[in-house]
Order: structure tokens, then C-alpha cells, then sequence
């Protein structure tokens, strides 16, 4: 694919106009979509940007056929098209203005603001995920058609061509996350064969949940050109294979700083006391682990101040919903 569009490519663009801006958003069933525009300046800052619209039933935004419109929120640099084009992660909204339902960054956006002076919160989040082949999507990349490959063991943070399956996959990502501007933290093969995490973070305050979603669709769009797909299914595959999560880590000021592990405990003690009401907030459809915990670091507990890990949410958790809903139970005590 990209061989055919290598000398479209190669066209040159005037430095200062004929912008290509790919608005991208997340639609009603928390899936991402995306289309382009032409600008004909070079914007420096989002301010700059101009609100767009689509059409909100096809996007399952509303129940109508009605325009919604896309507010740009963050800009990343384009790894698809370099040059001065961008990559423009939008809000959605409803014709009035106000939020559409499925629109959870608005909240959260909010509840940070509100102890970002007091707290500084900062996440991190361990994304999850798994490779399916382009023309099997049943089927993980990799696998043998109609069977399984071996037991779990030797795939963790395997190398070989009979363990790993999609590295270049994963490469690519990790280069168009750096070159877009996505704070990413590392990469790694995980348990499951097929089976990848990468790490975003840290990040401040309402940051992590715009690059996580960025570098979610950064992958779905890599995985495209090598006609793979992706899956955040907690559970892809049944049986004795691994599910997949997306660890939550997360601190204060106050945990970061020598005597933080007091805070840190008070803060643990918190979310077990709202344990119920995460488990909903993390995965309405029943894909949390409640199995796992809030747990410390061993590193943490040695240095006596640091943060906590969340390992409950699920790998297709909503990152704007769980870390409202940390900031909620810890700094805001609700």
C-alpha cells in the first residue's frame, strides 16, 4: 500500500498553506473516526483551529440525523502525511453546544482543573491490546488456522519468529507515537502470543486521557497499512489465554514527595472502600478485573513515596472515566 502512494508522497507542499488537518474523534460506541480537511495556514496553537461538524447518527453520537460538531482540543503532528500536516483530537458536541453523552473528557476535564493547583495529578497507563490477522479477524496474528499455538511462557517479552508475532507493527507505532508528539514510555511482547502493551505517561492531568486515545488510533491506523486489526477485547480469545487489561498509575504531589507512602496508604484505603463503584465506572459491560487491586510498587514502598497502581481497568477502559473517577475518590474524598 504504501509503495503505491510513495510517489504522492514525495509531492512537495507549500511550507505555509494547504494544510492537510485530520479532525479525529471518538464516536457513540467509543470507537475512533476521522476525516481531513485543507487549511490554508499553518496553525501554531489550537485556538487557531476551526470547529468542524459530521454527522452525528452515523456515528452513532445521536439518534437523528443531526450535524455534530468537533471541537478541537489537541494537535499532534502527522506521521501518516509529515511534513506540516496534523492530526487535530476534537470533542463532540451537540448542536446547542453542550456535550454529546459519550463525550466523558468534558467531565473529567473539569475535576482536573479543580485540584490541578492543589494535587498536580499524574497518570500513566499500561494499554493492552492484541493483533488479529487481516483475514481471519477470529483469529490472533500469527496463530495457526484452525489450532492453537503453544502454551503461555515463552511469548513474555519474547524475541523469535516463533514467539513474537506483529513486531514491526509495533515498532511503527512506537516511532509515529514519538514523531505525533504522544507520550509514550515503552513497549513490550506480554503473555498471550499476539498479545502487546504499551505505556503512556506521565502524563499531567487530563493529558494522559487525550494521548492515550491519540496513540489508539495511531495503532488502528499503522495496523491498516499491514492489513492487521486491533483488538482492546479484556478477553479476545476464551479459554487458558490471558485477558488484558490497562493498569492505571497514578500520583499526587504529595505522594511524590519523601513521607508520600502515608498518603499513598490513605489513598488505597480509599478506593477499597469505593471498590463497587469503580468496578461500574471501569467497565459497564463487566470487564474489569475484580480479581486484581490497588497495589504499591515494590520500588515505591523501598523509596517510601512515589504512586499507586490501579489494575483493575479493563483494556478497553474509557482513561477520561477511570482517572475522574481516581481524582474523584482520592483528592476529592466523593
Amino acid at each position: 500500500m504504501m509503495n503505491r502512494l510513495e510517489k504522492y508522497f514525495e509531492l512537495k507542499q507549500s511550507p505555509t498553506k494547504n494544510i492537510q488537518a485530520m479532525y479525529v474523534w471518538i464516536d457513540g460506541r467509543q470507537q475512533l473516526r476521522s476525516k481531513t480537511k485543507t487549511l490554508n495556514f499553518q496553525p501554531k496553537s489550537i485556538s487557531e483551529l476551526p470547529t468542524w461538524t459530521t454527522d452525528g447518527h452515523s456515528t452513532y453520537l445521536t439518534e437523528i440525523n443531526s450535524e455534530i460538531y468537533l471541537l478541537p482540543i489537541r494537535m499532534y503532528n502527522d506521521p501518516f502525511r509529515g511534513d506540516n500536516n496534523r492530526l487535530i483530537f476534537c470533542e463532540t458536541l451537540l448542536e446547542d453546544f453542550s456535550r454529546t453523552k459519550s463525550n466523558t473528557r468534558h467531565s473529567c476535564n473539569l475535576v482536573m482543573d479543580m485540584v490541578a493547583k492543589q494535587h498536580e495529578p499524574w497518570f500513566s497507563i499500561e494499554q493492552e491490546y492484541s493483533l488479529l490477522d487481516g483475514n481471519d479477524r477470529n483469529k490472533p496474528l500469527g496463530w495457526p488456522t484452525g489450532g492453537f499455538p503453544g502454551p503461555q511462557g515463552p511469548y513474555y517479552c519474547g524475541v523469535g519468529t516463533n514467539r513474537v508475532f506483529g513486531r514491526d507493527i509495533v515498532e511503527a507505532h512506537y516511532r509515529a507515537c514519538m514523531y505525533a508528539g504522544v507520550k509514550i514510555a515503552g513497549e513490550n511482547a506480554e503473555v498471550m502470543p499476539s498479545q502487546w502493551k504499551f505505556q503512556i505517561g506521565p502524563c499531567p492531568g487530563i493529558l494522559i486521557g487525550d494521548d492515550l486515545w491519540m496513540a489508539r488510533f495511531l495503532l488502528h491506523r499503522i495496523a491498516e497499512d499491514f492489513h492487521v486489526s486491533v483488538t482492546f477485547d479484556p478477553k479476545s480469545i476464551p479459554g487458558d489465554w490471558n485477558g488484558a487489561g490497562a493498569h492505571t498509575n497514578f500520583s499526587t504531589k504529595a505522594m511524590r514527595e519523601k513521607g508520600g507512602m502515608a498518603v499513598i496508604e490513605s489513598a488505597c484505603k480509599k478506593l477499597e472502600k469505593n471498590h463497587a463503584k469503580h468496578i461500574v465506572k471501569y467497565d459497564p459491560n463487566g470487564g474489569a478485573d475484580r480479581s486484581a487491586s490497588v497495589r504499591i510498587p515494590r520500588q515505591v514502598a523501598d523509596d517510601g513515596y512515589g504512586y499507586l497502581e490501579d489494575r483493575r481497568p479493563s483494556s478497553n477502559m474509557d482513561p477520561y472515566v477511570v482517572c475522574e473517577q481516581l481524582v474523584r475518590t482520592i483528592c476529592l474524598n466523593e
